[in-house]
């Protein structure tokens, strides 16, 4: 299956549920588009930020992984989540994540329509993110496994029985890769 186009969904979701208020004029005041393929843990995102000096973006990102065969009802519940907490943070001015603000539209528009079922955490299938290195502490040898690189991961047993529960640099893990045999 092909992506769909995400523009005419969000301007039809903005004037129903939204009252309009995400586009000025006829241009969203926050872009859409799908992800480029590396978003593969979550099935979208809003964020907001500085790219460079002095340069803001505001965007929603839907993931093409997680969402490319899943039916029609999962990209719209995903972009109409999304375009929730937009609504949030540039309407309301608040930060709050999944708060009180979020479930009251939240339930507002899945009483509103039947189509899609927005909710707090989504139950699309993500491809399992295997460990791809093992973290191997210097003092008892032990093997942790890491899905990547994490800079001062310490082994908790020695630190605990050798420092009182401190972190120390002698318990600090050093990384090989996990070999796979398949």
């Amino acid at each position: 299956m092909s992506l769909i186009p995400l523009l005419p969904i969000f301007h039809r979701f903005n004037r129903e549920f939204f009252d309009g208020v995400l586009t000025k004029g006829t241009s969203p005041i926050v872009s859409v588009r799908w992800s480029d393929g590396r978003l593969r843990n979550t099935a979208g995102l809003y964020r907001r930020g500085y790219k460079g000096y002095r340069q803001k973006f505001c965007e929603i990102v839907l993931s093409s992984p997680v969402l490319i065969n899943l039916p029609r009802s999962a990209v719209e519940s995903t972009l109409c989540h999304e375009m929730i907490h937009a609504w949030i943070d540039l309407i309301l001015g608040i930060r709050e994540g999944h708060g009180p603000n979020f479930h009251a539209r939240m339930d507002q528009i899945n009483s509103l329509q039947n189509q899609f079922q927005i909710s707090v955490r989504h139950q699309f299938p993500v491809p399992a993110k295997l460990p791809r290195w093992w973290g191997i502490c210097p003092s008892c040898g032990k093997r942790f496994p890491y899905k990547r690189l994490v800079r001062g991961a310490a082994c908790k047993q020695c630190c605990d029985v050798n420092h009182d529960g401190k972190w120390d640099r002698s318990c600090v893990l050093a990384y090989e890769p996990i070999r796979s045999d398949g």
